[in-house]
């Protein structure tokens, strides 16, 4: 995504210090979310070490959004988003969302542990009706999940970053922090973070850095959290067999592949976790390769050519679940990290929850806790 860094950076007050109410450092989805959520209630600036906004994990989303995927916080949070978005999408030219089936196939203890209420079980000649590329016999059992949607990654991060400018709040891109000071005062205290050329004082830092997280986290004296950066691949493909416009993503329960249309071409992944350390990750061609080999074993698709890859990381805490939530002793650091695969599809309804927190609002969820910095095995 390269969406309006011109602009944004000729919001910001180029005296020697920017003073905001709250700083947001990560211009990815979940900075820019609640970049939109706070703008026009307080200051806020997001600031963003990449000259792109999104340029990570961001811009390299599978672009589908699953209610059955992930924990049940999580399952929560990703409903919540999807209502907000469709709220948001009376605003705009054209729907962010649109529907697309999550199947899900494998052996029968694989689905139904990754099965829940937004997914039901389906025959096999359900399966071959959904996905006749599926070679008969390959999987024991499946599971749909017809809630599920595809999601313009780009036209949602182009609304948030948009309505953050248009709220008054600002956006700052390729200053990366490099130091922070907390200074006292009658007041109370503030954060001075120097980004790039700016020194920016704010009453709060957020913390949605995401692969940097921790390492960010150290500059303001905060402990880490233990949060995993995790290899990702996909790539487009070209296909001897295009699937049709309707088919569903499709995913193998055991983590090994999965794909779905991209247009006349077919987007593949495989579905890899491998520990990386914060990097601008770069695809292997051999993960390319064999994934390859999977999925024309296990179907008629006939992949032929590799159109682009990329790899992107997932960034996790020990127990899968996002951090979000004031630090536990360091004064003004708040944390919006740890999303893993659930970036976009939690985006909204974390957004909606960091900010009331953040505005004093202490909203009565079961997310607040789960989620909070100082929870136990963090």
């Amino acid at each position: 995504m390269d969406s309006g860094s011109a602009d944004a950076e000729e919001t910001v007050d180029m005296g020697e210090t920017v003073d905001v109410d709250i700083l947001v450092v990560g211009g990815g989805i979940a900075g820019l979310s609640l970049g939109s959520a706070l703008a026009g209630r307080t200051g806020v600036l997001v600031v963003e070490a990449e000259q792109t906004l999104g340029y990570h994990t961001s811009s390299r989303s599978a672009r589908q959004l699953i209610p059955s995927y992930g924990p049940e916080v999580v399952q929560d949070l990703t409903l919540r988003t999807l209502a907000l978005i469709r709220a948001l999408e009376v605003h705009l030219p054209e729907p962010v969302l649109t529907p697309r089936s999550f199947l899900l196939v494998g052996g029968e203890e694989s689905v139904r542990d990754r099965a829940s209420g937004h997914m039901h079980p389906i025959t096999a000649a359900e399966v071959q009706a959904l996905a006749p590329e599926l070679k008969p016999g390959q999987f024991a059992a499946a599971g749909l999940d017809t809630t599920s949607v595809a999601c313009n990654t780009d036209a949602l991060m182009e609304y948030h970053r948009r309505r953050i400018l248009d709220r008054g709040g600002q956006i700052l891109t390729g200053h990366p922090v490099a130091g922070a000071v907390y200074e006292t005062g009658g007041d109370g205290g503030s954060w001075v973070t120097t980004a790039g050329a700016r020194r920016i004082r704010s009453r709060v830092v957020v913390n949605a850095a995401g692969a940097w997280a921790d390492q960010l986290a150290a500059l303001y004296g905060a402990r880490p959290r233990g949060l995993q950066p995790y290899r990702r691949t996909a790539a487009v493909v070209v296909v001897d067999q295009p699937l049709a416009a309707g088919a569903p993503m499709v995913a193998d329960a055991g983590d090994s592949f999965y794909y779905r249309p991209e247009g006349e071409q077919v987007l593949i992944s495989p579905s890899e976790s491998v520990a990386s350390d914060p990097m601008d990750a770069r695809p292997r061609q051999e993960d390319v390769a064999a994934l390859i080999g999977r999925i024309n074993s296990a179907t008629t698709l006939g992949i032929t050519e590799v159109v682009r890859s990329w790899t992107g990381l997932r960034t996790e805490a020990a127990d899968g679940l996002p951090v979000v939530g004031y630090d536990d002793a360091v004064p003004g650091l708040f944390w919006l990290a740890g999303q893993g695969g659930y970036g976009f599809q939690t985006s909204s309804g974390i957004a909606e929850l960091a900010a009331s927190l953040l505005l004093g609002e202490r909203p009565e969820t079961p997310a607040v806790q789960a989620l909070n910095p100082g929870r136990p095995g963090l």
